[in-house]
């Protein structure tokens, strides 16, 4: 037998998978994994349909079609007030994971000091690990009375900062928190990128999911921090198409060009037909525009059904997750409450302690549960009717 020396040896199957396969195996609402339980838009279906039946159907450019291309170009410029050159700096990727990784690779060296903000997606620290980087972890300030919701420490990533750091990752609209960017913290980026040469990546997959007329803010805003930026995004949260595993990736030129060289020997191109479908799609520019109002009524209808249930709801700003206080359900841990509410009442949710590096730790557990309100209005009616009986 050939021994198999693991490159990740204290990764196993994730938290999403382990509550998706235990809501399957007892028939509760999954609530937990962030998928619509209702299909993409018929016209983006039938754009789709329709390139598969007349082409293209090979492979697409290494940087993805033309056309979607321009399509992302226009959107950034519109939504994130930053222009890139569509040859140069713009590139189509398998999804934001795919994105992600790629760009991890392709900036960060063995040795490489990587500055993770927990709680975080917890794709990163692996990747930053394949790569031979040196993980740093700064935590946001947990939800308050004051602030019922997470908050950037920009003190604590202020500790982590120093000559070896490489690269500062940002999820904004935050998973799990459903926290934004303010200009504040804007201000107080720019301060700290002044001190060190580090760069940022900016995985903003929820960017078109934001209430209550709040202010998207990026780091690209910001022309000193859009220099060393790598923008992140994704169609899968935006078009309710999250199997179809298409993203992007735009940052200047010499950054692009490194992300490429990973990308191109990754998957080299992204499936030809769902590009040429998305692109004919977003030619109509209100599609997008009506996105957060189609969430913040899904969240309202959450929150107001979680009312008088022991489940307290907290502030959230944008992407489709609602995190709820449990405090009033018992004193266990998050993922032991997690496993009994999925067994027990039939409503299968996140323990955001699972975002942390020890989800075990008392730092870790701050008694909340992420829940995905990206599902049809039934299927939250029916959450909460079970949820209510708790």
């Amino acid at each position: 037998m050939i021994k198999i020396d693991s490159k990740l040896p204290l990764v196993d199957d994730t938290i999403f998978s382990e509550m998706s396969q235990l809501a399957r195996a007892t028939q509760a609402i999954n609530l937990g994994q962030g998928f619509p339980d209702f299909q993409p838009d018929s016209d983006l279906l039938e754009a789709v349909c329709n390139a598969i039946q007349h082409g293209p159907n090979q492979y697409a450019p290494m940087e993805g079609i033309q056309a979607l291309r321009e399509v992302i170009h226009n959107k950034v410029l519109a939504h994130q007030q930053c222009e890139y050159d569509t040859n140069t700096e713009i590139t189509v990727t398998s999804g934001a994971t795919e994105a992600v990784t790629a760009s991890i690779l392709a900036l960060v060296h063995p040795g490489d000091e990587v500055i993770v903000i927990d709680p975080a997606y917890d794709m990163y620290a692996p990747v930053v690990q394949l790569a031979g980087g040196i993980v740093r972890r700064a935590a946001m300030l947990p939800p308050s009375e004051e602030h019922p919701g997470f908050t950037l420490d920009w003190n604590a990533v202020a500790t982590e900062l120093n000559p070896s750091t490489r690269l500062l990752i940002l999820n904004f609209p935050h998973n799990p928190g459903g926290g934004v960017l303010t200009a504040e913290d804007l201000d107080a980026l720019e301060n700290l990128a002044q001190k060190y040469p580090f760069l940022l990546l900016s995985d903003e997959a929820y960017e078109h999911i934001v209430f209550d007329n709040c202010p998207y803010l990026s780091p690209v805003n910001r022309p000193s921090l859009a220099a060393r930026c790598v923008l992140i995004s994704s169609f899968a949260k935006t078009l309710h198409a999250t199997g179809w595993k298409v993203g992007y990736c735009c940052a200047p030129v010499e950054i692009t060009r490194e992300i490429r060289k990973v990308h191109q020997f990754a998957v080299y191109s992204v499936n030809t037909a769902v590009q040429a479908g998305i692109a004919a799609y977003l030619q109509d520019s209100s599609v997008i525009a009506q996105l957060s109002a189609f969430y913040q009524r899904k969240r309202d209808r959450l929150v107001a059904g979680l009312q008088g249930s022991k489940f307290r709801p907290l502030l959230c700003e944008g992407t489709f997750f609602l995190l709820v206080d449990t405090k009033a359900v018992g004193n266990t841990s998050e993922k032991a409450l997690a496993i009994r509410l999925t067994k027990e009442a039939g409503v299968a949710s996140i323990p955001v302690s699972a975002f942390y590096q020890n989800p075990d730790a008392s730092q870790a557990n701050h008694h909340l549960l992420r829940l995905c309100f990206a599902k049809q209005d039934s299927t939250l009616d029916f959450a909460i009717e079970r949820l209510a009986r708790v």
